[in-house]
């Protein structure tokens, strides 16, 4: 994996602990495998050690000509945040379910159970 990549994936992230920055020195590459790259993270001011794996296949791609507001995350639209109505019409559901609520769940999901 592009050391330069991996430096831009970490760029804006900080320690959990002391809050400084990661830079290069901070990235150990652990293992390679095929498509896996696994990196220990160590900050270099606390010492607080992070690890993470990374998926390969990563193109270094030019965003240079990109604004910021382009590069950020976009918010998806999703369902309606939980309400308190909803977690006590699911309480009242799971109360009143009787013996045979086995017979709800798909045949090919049963041997999960």
């Amino acid at each position: 994996m592009n050391k330069k990549i991996v430096n831009m994936l970490f760029s804006d992230m900080c320690c959990s602990e002391c809050k400084s920055d990661f830079n290069e020195d901070s990235l150990f590459v652990l293992r390679r495998e095929d498509n896996l790259t696994v990196l220990q993270i160590t900050c270099q001011n606390c010492g607080k050690s992070f690890g993470i794996a990374l998926l390969g296949g990563c193109e270094e791609k030019d965003f240079s000509s990109k604004s910021q507001d382009e590069l950020a995350l976009q918010i998806q639209d999703g369902p309606d945040a939980i309400c308190y109505d909803d977690v006590i019409d699911a309480h009242n559901f799971f109360k009143n379910l009787d013996e045979g609520w086995e017979k709800y769940i798909p045949e090919n999901l049963k041997k999960n159970i």
